[in-house]
């Protein structure tokens, strides 16, 4: 966050399942943040992402004419990348191949993710700037073992919290003085969602799916008893869109304690409820499990664990979590919140000060067809 470029005007805007996240940098300095909440009954009107488009466009024109932003002097806007196609770590170019796959409704999952790209390019258009997004959901860096599964229409999938990951493992790189691509690291998003990850000389190896595997979280299931799920499916109890919610958005803490929110969590705690505890165990337990399988994919060798996400902000959670993790030799780095926004910015910069280039999604969208 020292380097500053007050010639480059970077708005980074990161739409999520219920809220759109929008930032405006000088460089990798922050001039404003703005977490722009949506009404749940609001977004229940729309059928699909796609259909929010000028909802959430309006909601953050308000908020950049609120700060007076001028739009025609940005250099560049970067957007919250979706589950498209298995990509490379890196940025890409908004360009209208990209805009099409989004707009053809046939994304992997409909995620709200989807959006930061369309929302970027029309933010650029006053300035003509560039669009770009940065490690969308889908980078996929596993290797062939990774990837496979005992059936082999179901292979394991890399979606992950992609973009929190690869910048807070760069972070962490440097913090460790050793150069990214000769590293070993663990990497662990704690948000919504939970991914922890491999990270093996600056790919991402492997990771639990953020969707569909891992531990439990405060809104998702995680991995679940195979047979006992296909039961509940075939039950007749549940459509399509009730599974889905189950997995995604009504599991793990919410399904068990009704609250996504560590800190109701530890109050229960506090107040002598045992199921509370008993969770927040699985928990951890899970989280530490996972590490061992990353431990795994690594051979036995890492220079470090990163724990990240919001649920970093919880010093306790963070303190059980890293007892739990003891037994890997490697020291221990905590960086609270998701670092989003400033990853997005920083992706952004890299393209306009020529560090990097940016990508075309055209190549890999065709080779996933």
């Amino acid at each position: 966050m020292n380097q500053r470029s007050p010639d480059h005007r970077i708005l980074v805007v990161n739409p999520g399942g219920i809220s759109t996240k929008v930032a405006l940098f000088d460089g990798q300095e922050s001039v404003f943040v703005e977490n722009i909440r949506h009404d749940s009954q609001e977004l229940a009107t729309f059928g699909t992402v796609n259909e929010q488009f000028d909802w959430r466009l309006e909601a953050i024109r308000r908020v950049l004419r609120s700060h007076s932003v001028d739009l025609t002097a940005l250099s560049a806007v970067a957007g919250r990348g979706g589950p498209l196609c298995p990509v490379p770590s890196g940025t890409f170019a908004v360009d209208q191949t990209m805009l099409s796959a989004i707009a053809s409704g046939e994304a992997l999952i409909d995620h709200a993710s989807l959006l930061g790209a369309p929302l970027a390019a029309e933010l650029a258009k006053p300035a003509g700037c560039p669009a770009v997004i940065v490690d969308p959901v889908y980078v996929d860096e596993f290797c062939d073992a990774s990837r496979l599964t005992g059936l082999p229409e179901i292979p394991r999938r890399a979606l992950a919290h992609s973009l929190s990951l690869k910048f807070s493992a760069k972070k962490a790189a440097r913090e460790l003085n050793r150069p990214f691509e000769q590293i070993n690291l663990i990497t662990m998003h704690l948000g919504s969602g939970f991914t922890v990850s491999a990270q093996q000389q600056g790919q991402q190896i492997d990771s639990n799916d953020a969707t569909a595997s891992g531990p439990m979280s405060p809104t998702r299931a995680g991995s679940l008893p195979v047979l006992d799920f296909a039961k509940l499916c075939f039950s007749g109890r549940h459509t399509l869109d009730d599974i889905k919610h189950l997995l995604l958005n009504g599991g793990g803490w919410t399904a068990h304690l009704k609250t996504n929110d560590v800190r109701d969590i530890y109050a229960m705690i506090d107040a002598g409820d045992h199921n509370a505890r008993t969770v927040l165990d699985a928990t951890l337990l899970q989280l530490a499990k996972a590490a061992g399988a990353m431990l795994a994919s690594l051979g036995g060798t890492v220079h470090g664990i990163v724990i990240t996400g919001g649920v970093a902000y919880s010093e306790r959670f963070v303190e059980e979590l890293v007892a739990r993790l003891e037994w890997i030799d490697a020291p221990v780095i905590v960086y609270p919140g998701e670092n989003e926004m400033v990853a997005l910015a920083t992706g952004a910069l890299d393209v306009l000060e020529n560090r990097t280039t940016a990508m075309s999604m055209g190549p890999f969208l065709k080779s996933a067809e």
